[in-house]
């Protein structure tokens, strides 16, 4: 395995009954790499957390996590934490209490050392002694992060860490990870949260019915080769207007809103033709205030990318429906 990678994956297949969970993925992850994993619901994305997680195992492929070939033992490899569909806690125990029986359980006590640092660093100190059952979604997240940054984890695995976060846990959250690749851990995540994922991962993976669509830099899914539609706020709405209407690839769009400080205009364009726009922008005396897009890159590649693995698919199986009523039509004629 290369020596620069936390994890290898090669045509990774696994099959739940006659349903394919995962089609021959491909997936690198570097060290000290935070990265992304995104997809439609079913798409695979849990399957193959656990399978990082030593909580399955492969049909068929190779997969490497930390050097170490992954064999067929329900076994987590060494040196990885984290948790998949929500951490499991005991409802009856507080918050320091669960840390420290997961300490026990894994015959450790050199950790229990660190739970009140891991309750810090999760933003957790001042329910370090209220019984988890009556903690919320986001302080369940935050607490199943305590447990997994216990045992100094070289690889994090970690599925919805931003569910029910408040804006003070997802600081939290956001600081821990950062950290956390900066000394060099990797983390793979999940998240439905595009925002989350454009703010702290250099990749991501885009799954769609069991088969990776992208995976590689957040760079890549930039507008340079998709249009986007933009955002504009300008000190002068009606001569950015006619600006942009006499803007070789910039189209106007009807979906003018109020924004503060004046008329907010909607644009669409591929990068290029949008830096044309704003030099003329500037050159013309028009101040730019605000100019983002409308939905994300990586929400706009997101979206552009699973239909067309499932347009794609419903296409196979209309094929494969037809070639099998063409056959039985073949079989009756005879």
């Amino acid at each position: 395995m290369d020596s620069q990678l936390a994890i290898r994956a090669r045509g990774i297949t696994k099959y739940y009954g006659d349903v394919v969970a995962l089609d021959g993925v491909d997936l690198d992850v570097a060290q000290g790499q935070i990265h992304g994993l995104v997809g439609p619901n079913g798409a695979g994305k849990t399957t193959l957390l656990g399978l990082l997680l030593g909580l399955a195992v492969a049909d068929s492929g190779r997969l490497e996590v930390l050097g170490t070939p992954v064999g067929r033992a329900f076994e987590a490899p060494g040196g990885v934490a984290g948790f998949v569909d929500g951490p499991g806690l005991y409802p009856s125990l507080t918050a320091r209490q669960n840390l420290a029986a997961l300490t026990a359980l894994r015959g450790d006590g050199r950790r229990s050392a660190g739970i009140d640092d891991a309750l810090e660093q999760v933003g957790l100190t001042d329910v370090a002694d209220d019984r988890t059952r009556g903690f919320s979604l986001g302080m369940r997240q935050r607490l199943g992060l305590a447990a997994a940054l216990l045992t100094k984890p070289r690889l994090l695995v970690l599925d919805e860490p931003s569910n029910g976060l408040d804006p003070a846990g997802k600081k939290h959250v956001h600081g821990v990870l950062t950290r956390l690749a900066r000394e060099g851990t990797s983390v793979v995540l999940s998240s439905h949260r595009m925002d989350d994922l454009e703010a702290l991962c250099c990749e991501v993976t885009i799954l769609a019915t069991g088969r990776i669509v992208f995976s590689g830099p957040l760079g890549k899914l930039a507008a340079e080769n998709r249009e986007l539609d933009y955002r504009l706020l300008t000190s002068d709405p009606e001569r950015a207007r006619r600006l942009a209407a006499h803007t070789p690839g910039v189209r106007l769009s009807d979906d003018t809103t109020a924004g503060r400080g004046g008329e907010v205009l909607v644009v669409r364009a591929l990068v290029p033709a949008l830096d044309d726009l704003v030099a003329r922008l500037v050159h013309e005396g028009v101040a730019l205030r605000e100019l983002a897009p409308v939905v994300s890159p990586l929400e706009a590649a997101f979206l552009a990318l699973t239909e067309q693995r499932k347009t794609g698919a419903q296409e196979q199986k209309t094929e494969s429906e037809q070639q099998k009523t063409d056959s039985r039509r073949q079989e009756n004629g005879r």
